[in-house]
């Protein structure tokens, strides 16, 4: 054989063996070698989210493709629950008061709970019962205040129609609970003192993880309280407010106790958030499968709404 023959043979079975060594060295280098150990790691994780997500979120994609009574028969109708949405006025407006209240309440729970980071945010003395304080009334929960505030709200005997009797705001016989602006109010005003104190939390915890010495710096530079606020805090703390935002908004979208406990969306449907509409039909008109398109399309607008907030909040160069 000559020896520009015998070269490409060497070549030829050096080649393979210098791609194994390669690749034994990369697997060599990997963290998770054998690769069957990353599989491993991450499959707890995954049938967790498949048993308690995805699974569900399949047989709910079933259900609402069906008539499925709570008592009686289950009947293959495919998409006529989804139909009937676009007939389906009560969603409608189940929808439309949700997006309200969810406008009353998102700025302010913002506003109030940036306000409270800035005061608890210092490491001075009595900062940490003061956090305590204000934190408070998100740990005791809506379901607890929302009981407190149907005593405190009745006409003539509730703190809040005393107080507000005394002051001359009222005549202290104020029906708050049977008028539908005024529940609205009512609650709006109830979410808005609860439930900053996350808001709180979030806001101060990225406060604190922002350098002393970039506010030194500004300081020297003449810059004042405000200016130091709007031009280093609000910019640095962008993700955080826009985590808080979304959750603020999902929250809202949510919203089901206040509602349940202090109105039964009442008078009539004026109070009627979404979730409170979708637990009616499958609970008291018993449709489970109708219920469950509603809490489909729920979720939908839900994501999409989360969706748009990432998109106007993202950071941009």
């Amino acid at each position: 054989m000559s020896s520009a023959g015998a070269s490409a043979v060497s070549a030829a079975t050096a080649e393979p063996a210098v791609r194994r060594g390669r690749r034994a060295v990369r697997e060599a280098d990997s963290l998770t070698h054998p690769p069957r150990t990353g599989l491993v790691l991450v499959a707890p994780a995954v049938a967790f989210v498949s048993v308690f997500v995805l699974v569900p979120l399949a047989f709910a994609l079933v259900i609402s493709l069906t008539s499925w009574p709570l008592i009686g028969e289950v009947r293959w109708i495919g998409a006529e629950n989804y139909v009937r949405l676009l007939t389906d006025a009560g969603y409608g407006r189940a929808i439309g008061y949700t997006l309200l209240y969810t406008a009353l309440v998102t700025g302010p729970i913002l506003v109030l709970g940036y306000l409270m980071a800035v005061l608890v945010r210092s490491r001075r003395r009595g900062t940490t019962l003061l956090r305590t304080v204000l934190f408070l009334p998100y740990v005791v929960g809506l379901s607890t205040l929302s009981f407190m505030v149907v005593l405190e709200a009745q006409p003539g005997s509730g703190a809040i129609n005393l107080v507000l009797g005394a002051l001359g705001i009222t005549d202290g016989q104020t029906a708050w609970l049977v008028d539908g602006t005024l529940a609205t109010v009512l609650i709006s005003v109830l979410v808005v003192w609860a439930v900053p104190g996350l808001t709180m939390m979030l806001l101060m915890s990225g406060m604190q993880s922002i350098p002393s010495e970039v506010y030194e710096s500004a300081a020297l530079d003449g810059a004042g309280w405000w200016s130091q606020e709007l031009l280093i805090t609000v910019p640095m703390l962008r993700r955080t407010i826009a985590m808080s935002l979304i959750i603020s908004v999902i929250g809202s979208f949510l919203a089901f106790t206040q509602f349940y406990v202090l109105t039964k969306g009442g008078p009539g449907s004026e109070t009627t958030t979404v979730v409170h509409y979708i637990y009616n039909r499958a609970f008291v008109q018993l449709q489970l499968g109708s219920a469950t398109a509603l809490s489909i399309v729920l979720v939908v607008v839900v994501g999409l709404v989360t969706a748009a907030q990432f998109w106007l909040l993202r950071e941009r160069d």
